[in-house]
């Protein structure tokens, strides 16, 4: 296996874990605020979060592409560390791909708060537990096959990325070609036997992620009965 292999391979670890990491620490709340009773504007809200399931990666990749070139807010922000853009950077990447990973994380999140309802959350504050309390020591908890889900989900689904990756981070090695990018320059150069070497790992990668969410799920449903 060649450098710019392992190289590609390193780099989509990376953005990977550090986009699953955001997306539990932003969509923890965001789903939690979803999963609270309310009115119509929520479902908007969650209509938004969920747009990356419908809309085609260029069209988001394009998007994102203005917002964090130079003369949209990602150019403001980084210029003040003396950047230029957000674009083509590892920066912009996980930006991007936070964007278009959310909806595996926050919606598995939200149908685990959903799911247990509000009478464990009730007895909680009859025991005068403070609201931070409850969601810590009782809906946490709770939700954890939820949070076992959009982990899973989020981290398979940020190394499969490539629309998206490639229109706001194109194909800098080391900095933004990850394995999905690095096959496409295999296959345009017409080499199949790397592109296979590759295209095979993520084809076992993703099954191996599918069956450990079931497998995961299901003994949880068992404890819980």
């Amino acid at each position: 296996m060649d450098d710019a292999i392992w190289q590609a391979v390193r780099l989509t670890l990376v953005l990977a874990t550090t986009t699953t990491v955001v997306l539990l620490v932003l969509g923890t709340p965001l789903a939690w605020w979803l999963a609270r009773p309310g009115g119509w504007w929520k479902e908007a809200v969650a209509a938004v979060v969920s747009l990356p399931l419908v809309l085609p990666p260029t069209v988001l990749g394009f998007y994102l592409l203005l917002m964090l070139g130079p003369n949209g807010p990602g150019g403001w922000i980084a210029r003040s560390y003396g950047a230029n853009t957000l674009a083509f950077t590892f920066e912009g990447l996980v930006i991007g791909s936070v964007i278009y990973s959310m909806p595996f994380v926050v919606q598995p999140l939200r149908n685990a708060f959903e799911a247990f309802g509000e009478r464990p959350l009730e007895v909680a504050a009859t025991l005068r537990a403070a609201p931070v309390d409850r969601f810590f020591s009782v809906a946490v908890p709770l939700a954890r096959p939820g949070f076992l889900t959009g982990a899973v989900l989020g981290f398979a689904h940020t190394v499969g990325e490539f629309g998206v990756v490639l229109m706001v981070g194109g194909s800098i090695p080391g900095e933004t070609k990850v394995l999905s990018v690095q096959i496409y320059d295999y296959v345009e150069t017409l080499q199949w036997r790397q592109a296979h070497l590759i295209a095979g790992g993520m084809l076992v990668f993703s099954f191996l992620a599918i069956l450990a969410m079931m497998v995961i799920d299901k003994r949880l449903r068992r404890r819980r009965h």
